[in-house]
C-alpha cells in the first residue's frame, strides 16, 4: 500500500550559488559521507531529501543530516536514516522507501514512493 509519494526538481546552478553564498548549508543539509560529492550529486541528494519530506507529508521530526543517500554497488540509491527521522518512518507505518534520482542539463530530480506493509 502506498502511503505517500514525493518529487523534487533542483536547478543545479542556482543550488551552487546558494551553497557559495551560505557555505554552512553543506553541514546543515548533508550527512558527513555526502559532503565531498560533486555538485550534481549533491543537488540530486537535496532533491531526494525534499521528495522524502513530501512523501511523508511534512517535515515534523525529520532532520536533514539524519537522511543520507547511499548507493548500492549497482548504483541504485537508497536512504540511510537515523535518529528521529528513522522513528518517523516507523511511526507512519512505512516499510519500504523507493528512490530514484537523476541529473542532467543543469537540473537534478528525485522521486520517492513510501510503501507501507500489507493492510
Amino acid at each position: 500500500m502506498i502511503i505517500g509519494t514525493g518529487i523534487d526538481l533542483v536547478d543545479i546552478p542556482r543550488f551552487e550559488r546558494t551553497l557559495e553564498r551560505t557555505p554552512r548549508l553543506l553541514e546543515r543539509l548533508f550527512a558527513p559521507a555526502e559532503r565531498s560529492l560533486r555538485l550534481p550529486s549533491l543537488a540530486a541528494r537535496y532533491a531526494a531529501k525534499e521528495a522524502l519530506i513530501k512523501a511523508l507529508g511534512g517535515s515534523d521530526g525529520v532532520h536533514w543530516t539524519e537522511i543520507e543517500i547511499a548507493s548500492e554497488e549497482s548504483g541504485r540509491p537508497y536512504f540511510v536514516l537515523a535518529g528521529s527521522t528513522a522513528d518517523v518512518i516507523v511511526e507512519r507505518g512505512i516499510a519500504t522507501l523507493h528512490l530514484t534520482m537523476s541529473h542532467d542539463a543543469g537540473l537534478a530530480t528525485a522521486f520517492v514512493v513510501a510503501e507501507g506493509g500489507q493492510p
